[in-house]
C-alpha cells in the first residue's frame, strides 16, 4: 500500500465484517489531504447539529438517522483515488454535502414541527425531487425546498437500507410490490407521518412514469390538506416533437404565473439571466469534462459525474456561485492530469457507457467497476442530458428553454420521446466515446425500459458491442443485494471475457455490515 495507483487491495479495507477497518493510506500527502477533508465533513455536521430546529429535525423524523452515514458515503466514493483525481472528488461530494445541510436547515427552520417559523415557510416553494429548479431563478427572493430529496434519495445513497420501512408501510396500505420504489418510499414517508410539513406553495412534474404520477398524487393530497396548494405541471411527453413546444412553454408561464399569486412575488429577469448565466458556465464545464472522455485519458467520469451532474443540472441550475467556482477549480485540476496522462487505475481495459435507471443503493458500484475490472464508466445516460446553451437575454426564449429542461429532465429525456433517445443513441454514444462496451442497469420495476431487453441484445451484436445487464431493484436492496450486482459483472468478464480482476479482493465483498 501506498502513493501509487492500485498499490493496496482495497477490498482489504472491508474485510472482516467491518464496515471500515481503517482508513485508506494513499501515501503521507494525499491521506493527510483526505483526513482533513474528512475533518471538515465532521465539522460540517457539528455545526449543522448545533441548530435547535435540526435537532428537533434529527430525532423527529425517522430517515435523519441515515445521515450518519455521510463520511461514510464520501469514503465510497474517493475509495481508490489519488492527487488531483482525490481531489476532484473531495471537490464535488464535499459541496454537495453542504448544500444538503443547508436544503435540511432551510426545512426544520420552516417545519411546522421543528422550527416553525411560520414568516420563513411562507418565503418557501416546494419542488419534487425529480424536477428542475431552473423555475425558481427568477425568483431572487424565495427559497426552493425538495424535502424528498433529503428524506427519501440522498438517504438511500448514504445507507442501501435507508427507505426498506417506507416501501413496507405503503404496501401494508395496498400498493403492489412492484411499483417503482422512488415514489412508493416517498408515498410511504407521506403515510407514515414523517414529511415536514412547510412552504407557501408546491410544484410537481409529470416526471418519469406512472409511479411518480401516483406518488406526486398522494403528496398533493397531503399539501393540500396542510392548506398548501398545488400546481402541476404537465410537460409533454414528445419533447423531441417542435409541435408540442408551444404548450410546454405555457406550462412555464402558468407555473410562474402560479408562484407569484401564492408568494406575492414577482418574477425578476435579471435575477433568471444572473443565474442561467452561471448555469450555461456549468454546462460548458460538463461538456468540456465529457470531451476529456473521448480521449484515451478520461478525468472526470463515472459516479464522480453523475451523482455531481445531477445536483448542479437539476437542484442548483446557477443558483449558488460556490457550484461555479467548485467547476472551475475541477476543469483546472482534471486539465493538469490530462496534459499529464494521469490514470485513475493501473490499467483501462474497457470503456463503457453506463446506460438505464441506475442503482440509487449501489452508486459506489461504478468506483467498483474501475477498481476491481479496469473498466472504465465514461459517461451515464444521466448525465446526457440537455447540454445546449440557453439564452441570457431573450425573455421570450428563456420560456421555451425551462420548458425545454423541463421536458428533458434527468431520465425523463430517456423514458420518454420514442424509442429512438432510449436505444438508437446509446450506439451513436458508443462510437463518440470509443467504447466497447455498455454497463446496462435493469431495473425490475421499471417496465419501460424492460420491455426492450431483446431489442438492447440485437442491436449490441449488430454493433459489435459487449453487453452486461445489472439487475437491481432501485431503492431496495432486500430484493437484489449488493453482491449480486457485481456477480452479474463478475459472471460476464470471468466467463465470456475470460478476464481476472485488477483486484481479486474487490470480486467478492462483504456487505453484511455496509452502509
Amino acid at each position: 500500500m501506498g502513493k501509487a495507483v492500485g498499490s493496496e487491495r482495497l477490498g482489504s479495507l472491508y474485510s472482516g465484517g467491518k464496515v471500515r477497518r481503517r482508513r485508506e493510506w494513499r501515501g503521507l500527502g494525499d491521506t493527510l489531504y483526505d483526513y482533513s477533508r474528512w475533518l471538515k465533513i465532521m465539522l460540517m455536521l457539528l455545526k449543522f447539529m448545533s441548530k435547535p430546529a435540526n435537532i428537533k429535525g434529527f430525532f423527529r423524523y425517522r430517515w435523519m438517522l441515515n445521515y450518519l452515514a455521510v463520511p461514510m458515503m464520501i469514503d465510497r466514493h474517493t475509495v481508490g483515488l489519488r492527487g488531483n483525481h482525490l481531489r476532484i472528488a473531495h471537490e464535488e461530494y464535499d459541496l454537495v454535502a453542504e448544500d444538503v445541510a443547508l436544503l435540511l436547515t432551510n426545512a426544520f427552520r420552516a417545519d411546522k414541527h421543528c422550527g416553525n417559523d411560520r414568516e420563513f415557510s411562507k418565503k418557501i416553494v416546494v419542488l419534487d425531487e425529480n424536477e428542475m429548479f431552473a423555475i425558481m431563478c427568477g425568483f431572487p427572493n424565495l427559497k426552493s425546498v425538495s424535502w424528498e430529496t433529503a428524506a427519501v434519495y440522498v438517504s438511500v445513497l448514504l445507507r442501501g437500507h435507508a427507505v426498506h420501512h417506507y416501501l413496507d408501510v405503503v404496501q401494508e396500505m395496498g400498493l403492489p410490490g412492484d411499483v417503482c420504489p422512488m415514489p412508493a418510499a416517498e408515498a410511504g414517508v407521506v403515510i407514515d407521518d414523517d414529511m415536514p410539513v412547510f412552504g407557501a406553495c408546491a410544484v410537481q412534474c409529470n416526471t418519469t412514469c406512472d409511479g411518480s404520477l401516483l406518488g406526486n398524487g398522494i403528496l398533493a393530497r397531503r399539501y393540500e390538506q396542510e392548506g398548501i396548494p398545488v400546481f402541476q405541471i404537465a410537460a409533454p411527453l414528445r419533447h423531441t416533437e417542435e409541435g408540442v413546444q408551444e404548450y410546454a412553454a405555457q406550462e412555464i408561464r402558468n407555473a410562474i404565473k402560479f408562484i407569484e399569486d401564492c408568494t406575492g412575488e414577482k418574477w425578476s429577469w435579471e435575477a433568471y439571466f444572473e443565474n442561467i448565466k452561471r448555469f450555461n458556465e456549468e454546462t460548458r464545464h460538463r461538456v468540456g469534462w465529457m470531451e476529456m472522455s473521448r480521449t484515451d485519458y478520461p478525468q472526470v467520469f463515472g459516479a464522480n459525474l453523475a451523482l455531481y451532474s445531477e445536483t448542479t443540472y437539476m437542484a442548483i441550475a446557477g443558483r449558488v456561485p460556490a457550484f461555479v467556482e467548485a467547476d472551475r477549480r475541477i476543469t483546472k485540476l482534471a486539465e493538469e492530469s490530462f496534459r499529464r496522462k494521469e490514470m485513475l487505475v493501473p490499467e483501462y481495459r474497457h470503456r463503457a457507457i453506463i446506460w438505464g435507471v441506475q442503482s440509487q443503493f449501489y452508486t459506489d458500484f461504478l468506483p467498483w467497476l474501475q477498481n476491481c475490472w479496469g473498466i472504465l464508466p465514461l459517461v451515464d445516460m444521466l448525465s446526457l442530458v440537455y447540454l445546449d446553451q440557453l439564452s441570457e437575454d431573450d425573455p421570450e426564449q428563456a420560456i421555451y428553454d425551462i420548458a425545454r429542461l423541463y421536458e428533458e429532465m434527468i431520465m425523463r429525456n430517456r423514458t420518454h420521446g420514442g424509442y429512438e433517445v432510449l436505444l438508437d443513441d446509446l450506439w451513436r454514444y458508443c462510437e463518440e466515446y470509443n467504447a466497447d462496451m455498455v454497463i446496462l442497469w435493469e431495473h425490475i420495476g421499471c417496465k419501460a425500459l424492460n420491455g426492450m431487453h431483446g431489442m438492447f441484445e440485437e442491436r449490441a451484436r449488430e454493433h459489435g458491442i459487449k453487453l452486461i445487464w445489472v439487475n437491481h431493484d432501485l431503492m431496495d436492496m432486500r430484493v437484489v443485494p449488493k453482491q449480486n450486482l457485481r456477480d452479474d459483472v463478475n459472471r460476464y468478464m470471468r466467463s465470456v471475457l475470460r478476464e481476472e480482476p485488477l483486484d481479486p479482493s474487490l470480486e467478492v465483498i462483504d456487505d453484511a455490515q455496509s452502509w
